[in-house]
């Protein structure tokens, strides 16, 4: 998949993919032209990825300090994981846990993206001077869209299934997902466009969980596949956010380096948007690539 025999055919078979003008991506009203770097903060317990959490409102904002002065362009926060065994948290309790990290980073002048799929939610990281919203689901796209519309923010929408993240869907595991992702974000971005959004993110959702997903391997070779396929979606117009796989059953002990490892991918694939746990391992493995280019 990664040899460069197969580096060359995925080139020559989609060149024009490849050199495909798309939309600046917007994060506070100012474009960024490099690859851009969405640092994870995770205020839910239940998240796997356990150098990410934090456990209160200082946490957050010191850990969000950190990474943004580690190079991250923009902070993910959202406060119920997407794992599939993780609790529920309810909207107002979503709120009382982002809105105070979100108004101290606004001050900060620190970018933020609101990660939540509930109009509720939606609405007051928004007032709290959120820019951007992860949205993680389908359902009430019509008033979200409307409500980023209103506040100008950029939103990432997502590949999803049901009717948010949190319901378990399969994937279709066919060999060139690209035609379908590119079938359903187009159907996306009309809905968005219709809504009065100006500016748009695609996310494949590799970094959800899928129940027809759950080999290790399996699931690290799809993610890998559409990562490294990601340049193909460009032709769609706008900038693709992509979520940088840890892999623990490949990386093992090591399995914090693994993320630098996809960044790879990620760039030869197009990415514009890198979705990441570790912002100053990340970030240096960019800084070599743009050198060395």
């Amino acid at each position: 998949m990664i040899s460069l025999e197969a580096l060359s055919n995925l080139y020559l078979q989609h060149s024009q993919a490849l050199n495909a003008p798309v939309a600046p991506l917007i994060v506070n009203g100012k474009p960024i032209e490099q690859a851009a770097l969405m640092a994870t903060v995770n205020l839910s317990r239940d998240s796997t990825y356990r150098e990410s959490i934090a456990i209160s409102t200082e946490a957050a904002i010191r850990k969000s300090r950190v990474y943004f002065a580690q190079g991250a362009d923009l902070i993910d926060i959202g406060a119920e994981s997407s794992t599939a065994k993780a609790s529920r948290v309810s909207a107002r309790d979503q709120i009382k846990q982002l809105v105070p990290v979100i108004e101290q980073l606004a001050s900060d002048s620190i970018p933020v993206s609101a990660e939540t799929y509930e109009p509720e939610v939606v609405k007051a990281c928004l007032n709290a001077g959120a820019s951007v919203l992860n949205f993680t689901g389908t359902e009430h796209e019509e008033e979200i869209l409307d409500l980023a519309s209103e506040f100008n923010a950029t939103v990432i929408l997502c590949y999803v299934g049901g009717a948010n993240v949190r319901e378990i869907t399969d994937l279709e595991l066919d060999q060139d997902p690209i035609p379908r992702l590119q079938e359903y974000f187009a159907k996306r971005i009309d809905t968005a466009l219709g809504h009065g959004v100006k500016n748009i993110v695609i996310d494949p959702g590799m970094g959800f969980y899928y129940g027809n997903l759950v080999d290790p391997l399996t699931r690290v070779r799809h993610q890998t596949n559409v990562i490294l396929n990601s340049f193909r979606l460009r032709e769609l117009g706008y900038p693709i956010c992509q979520a940088l796989p840890h892999a623990f059953d490949l990386f093992e002990d090591e399995f914090r380096t693994a993320e630098s490892f996809f960044a790879v991918i990620a760039s030869l694939g197009g990415v514009n948007l890198l979705r990441t746990h570790e912002i100053s391992k990340v970030n240096a493995v960019l800084r070599a690539i743009n050198t060395l280019a």
